[in-house]
């Protein structure tokens, strides 16, 4: 959530782009996108010169040459916004149009690059130099805040923020993931330098930002020492799909800003024909929409084969199982229907899952966790493509606290279960003996079965009731006697004193 100050200057920038002409939510945001890629660039191209002098390792800035610009040669240390940021309004205009944005175009020159694909079509809108001067200084402070706050995810925040002023945003189901819960998601399935990772709804990349930071800080030696692995990191581990362009082009530079030189970020409707993708990927992270609009004709038919339904979660479950290779993971986000919904499609993916999969985890989640943009109640299934079977027994997990109140303002709070399931899903030999009325416990596969693949916590867990001792019905009767006894005394005082 962006509060305070950070939140007062990005309605502030808003405001600058309404003063200045731009009004329309889905240009501001762009053009918003582009200067932020731009700044990021600088500060990624400048913290990689460090690392590479620190580690001794080879990299050559992309701004050290003459940048060729049309027909014309540039000193490329011009294009860097530390540098035209304090050029006067005129020049830093004429920089930005003439010079920086067909850069930024051509900065890959692999034009089937993710990249490529979304910037191909980038147009500077800004009308005039005074209103580019405004929009640069407030970036800047809004940055100096952001940096200011690098304990926490501020730049999802500041997506999500300027997401959220999109009117159309959350139309088709679609709400941003809180990076905690994306964070604790990735821990929980612990992503390998081997793995081929995918989110067929990806957004703007949440999940493939979070896999990426994660094997950064944990398999650091690994990936990036091994000329191949780190290869791999860079052009081929990551793939998103999405059917919003604006969302894409977001995703594409989100990764790419995170050190990731070429994702497979592409348009795409994951359900169609279009997406031909069988058991192709290892990994796969998604909290995909659950509900919107959706062309039944248009939906794969070996999807329908799985479950015959028009709900996108179903046929989202049914598509993961397509897509992943035997032996390849999924941990995904679900609405509590998924779990309990008693119709053919529901009870046909769930069998899907437990009988010819081998399901791991069940995750309930209270409704508060996407609020204020929705009070869905969901939870998150970790389950393993085996084609075989291989379900015994599954764990449950009734969260209550993610570290944030559960009302619209979403303050931080003391109460966290996250460390807590990070912790216990790893060592699930330990939950063996834990009772139904905890809040962790072991269900066997034969009582799920039992129950139609019902996978809702709540069939499953025991409450354990107080026994409570009352008085006898002669005890109550007469203090009840007693105390009308003391009214009516009362009153007749009360009465005296009036007179």
């Amino acid at each position: 959530m962006i509060t305070g100050e950070l939140k007062n200057k990005i309605d502030g920038l808003w405001d600058i782009f309404a003063a200045g002409g731009l009004v329309n939510p889905l240009e501001v945001i762009e053009q918003i996108t582009y200067l932020m890629f731009i700044r990021d660039l600088d500060d990624v191209d400048n913290k990689r010169e460090k690392e590479s002098a620190m580690l001794g390792l080879p990299y050559k800035s992309i701004f050290a040459d003459d940048v060729k610009i049309g027909e014309r040669s540039i000193n490329g240390k011009q294009l860097k916004w530390s540098v035209f940021h304090d050029f006067p309004a005129g020049r830093m205009y004429t920089v930005m149009q003439e010079w920086v944005f067909p850069f930024i175009k051509d900065l890959h020159g692999d034009k089937n690059s993710a990249y490529s694909k979304y910037m191909d079509d980038a147009i500077f809108k800004l009308p005039t130099p005074l209103l580019l001067s405004k929009v640069v200084d407030s970036l800047d402070e809004i940055y100096e805040l952001m940096n200011a706050n690098q304990s926490i995810d501020v730049r999802g925040d500041v997506y999500e923020y300027l997401l959220n002023k999109i009117a159309s945003a959350g139309r088709n189901g679609q709400f941003r993931t809180p990076r905690h819960i994306i964070r604790m998601m990735v821990e929980m399935v612990d992503p390998k330098a081997d793995d081929i990772i995918c989110d067929p709804a990806c957004g703007t990349s949440g999940f493939l930002v979070s896999a990426a930071e994660y094997l950064k800080e944990t398999k650091k030696e690994e990936i990036f020492f091994n000329k191949a692995k780190k290869e791999h990191y860079m052009n081929t581990m990551f793939n998103g799909f999405d059917m919003d362009r604006t969302m894409l082009r977001i995703g594409a530079m989100n990764m790419m800003t995170h050190g990731i030189d070429n994702p497979f970020i592409e348009y795409r409707d994951s359900l169609s024909d279009q997406n031909e993708d069988k058991e192709k990927y290892s990994l796969i992270l998604a909290n995909p929409p659950f509900k919107g609009s959706l062309d039944a004709d248009a939906v794969s038919a070996d999807l329908l084969k799985v479950c015959k339904t028009k709900k996108t979660e179903l046929l989202f479950l049914a598509l993961f199982l397509r897509m992943l290779k035997i032996g390849g993971r999924c941990a995904c986000i679900v609405p509590d229907g998924v779990l309990f919904g008693s119709s053919k499609a529901h009870k046909a993916i769930r069998k899907a899952i437990v009988e010819e999969n081998r399901l791991e985890a069940v995750i309930s989640m209270p409704s508060g966790v996407f609020k204020p943009y929705a009070g869905v109640s969901t939870a998150i299934l970790v389950f393993t493509k085996t084609g075989h079977g291989g379900t015994d027994k599954v764990w449950f997990y009734d969260m209550t606290a993610d570290g944030f109140s559960l009302d619209d303002k979403r303050q931080p709070i003391d109460d966290n279960d996250i460390s807590d399931i990070i912790a216990r899903f790893k060592n699930l030999v330990g939950e063996a003996d834990r009772k139904r009325t905890e809040k962790s416990f072991l269900v066997p596969k034969q009582e799920i079965v039992a129950n139609e693949y019902d996978l809702s916590i709540n069939k499953y867990k025991e409450i354990e009731y107080m026994k409570v001792e009352y008085p006898p019905t002669s005890e109550i009767m007469a203090n009840i006697r007693s105390l009308e006894a003391e009214i009516s005394k009362e009153m007749d005082e009360l009465e005296k004193l009036l007179k």
